[in-house]
């Protein structure tokens, strides 16, 4: 596996493991609806947490 895809997925450990955090914005005034930056990729996802889930709904390459 490359270097990048190793570092990349290393940060969505992280982000899963904390989904509020790392850096997160929420979008909108809607706190579980979040925007990171992961490996230079915004990534917009959705946070359930009585299923324990987080959703990616958006990767946007930047």
């Amino acid at each position: 596996m490359p270097l990048w895809c190793r570092a990349r997925d290393a940060e969505l450990d992280v982000l899963t493991a904390d989904p509020y955090g790392h850096g997160s914005t929420p979008v909108k005034a809607d706190a579980d609806r979040r925007e990171a930056t992961v490996s230079g990729v915004v990534v917009r996802y959705y946070i359930s947490a009585t299923v324990l889930t987080v959703t990616v709904v958006r990767v946007v390459y930047v």
